[in-house]
């Protein structure tokens, strides 16, 4: 009985209304779901191409099939698979100054995309933004955003099998959680300590897991309902609902994570609330809850009435 309180008392405090509000709060301070657009489109920019791109410069050597890959990772079949073979499929044949206009396009599609992750690094974490000064970093991040998508890759095809991909799931939240801190450290120029990003690293691989599991039960659908009625540019649309998905896990994840890092600052020199002040939250939450479901069923008894006496 006692643990059983214990626990209670410890989950109301770590979700207490208080540090709700302030997540809330962060959120909406960085423009959440525009910030979450925002980089699900320069990702779709930049990544599609760099892919292609990437399995043209590699192919002779590794056998790299991006679409194969989002293919068999999300069980896509029917015209969504279809869309997205055509979509990762590179050109047979580019005129030269179109494929030079290409490179730079790709390179300023690249910059553009690391400099959106660069901004929400600095807007969660309160810093001053270097734009363009941090360009090397942000080119390091890129081909670090490779390797982690090399890397979970190799974990899905080699563990993916085994024990119902438990395996696989567990190495990948690993490696997520470390690329996470590194991308924070790197996109902030070194600025944030990664002491301060590590439960932004734990939260990213949670939520990020908890995306992996759920993407391929409605990402089958997704693709085959748009390229059923658009063709390839439904998968262009499908593609970014799951980019915009994915980068609102990373969004709500460094927001947390921020979050998190602060109050477990306020731990550590003894500012932890009393459990009275957690108690007064909650039912000051309560009885907003209860004012307000008494006002909607008051409401919905006087429309009754109107309309029992309306047919009269």
């Amino acid at each position: 009985m006692l643990r059983r309180e214990r626990l209670v008392r410890t989950l109301t405090f770590y979700i207490r209304p208080a540090f709700a509000l302030r997540v809330i709060g962060r959120f909406q301070a960085v423009i959440g779901f525009d910030r979450s657009m925002a980089l699900a489109s320069s990702a779709f920019t930049a990544l599609i191409p760099l892919t292609v791109l990437a399995g043209v410069v590699v192919g002779g050597m590794v056998q790299v099939d991006a679409a194969e890959r989002i293919i068999s990772r999300y069980d896509l079949d029917g015209a969504g698979a279809e869309a997205v073979t055509y979509l990762f499929s590179p050109a047979q044949e580019a005129d030269t100054g179109t494929g030079v206009l290409g490179v730079l396009f790709l390179i300023l599609s690249v910059l553009s995309f690391a400099r959106a992750a660069q901004r929400l690094v600095e807007q969660t974490w309160g810093l001053s933004p270097l734009s363009v000064r941090n360009s090397r970093n942000g080119l390091w991040w890129i081909l670090s955003l490779g390797g982690y998508a090399l890397v979970s890759g190799w974990l899905s095809a080699v563990l993916g099998g085994w024990a119902g991909g438990l395996p696989a799931a567990v190495c990948e939240a690993a490696v997520s959680a470390v690329f996470l801190v590194w991308s924070g450290r790197l996109l902030s120029a070194k600025r944030v300590p990664g002491v301060e990003l590590i439960p932004f690293g734990i939260t990213g691989a949670v939520l990020i897991s908890l995306y992996s599991w759920a993407a391929p039960l409605y990402l089958p659908r997704l693709f085959n309902s748009y390229a059923d009625r658009y063709g390839v540019v439904g998968a262009v649309f499908a593609m970014l609902s799951a980019l915009f998905a994915a980068m609102l896990v990373i969004v709500v994840s460094a927001v947390l994570g921020r979050e998190i890092s602060e109050e477990l600052a306020r731990l550590r020199q003894g500012l932890r609330p009393s459990e009275h002040e957690v108690r007064r939250q909650w039912e000051e939450v309560l009885e907003q809850a209860r004012s307000r479901w008494r006002t909607a069923r008051g409401d919905a008894v006087r429309r009754r009435r109107r309309r029992g006496s309306t047919g009269r």
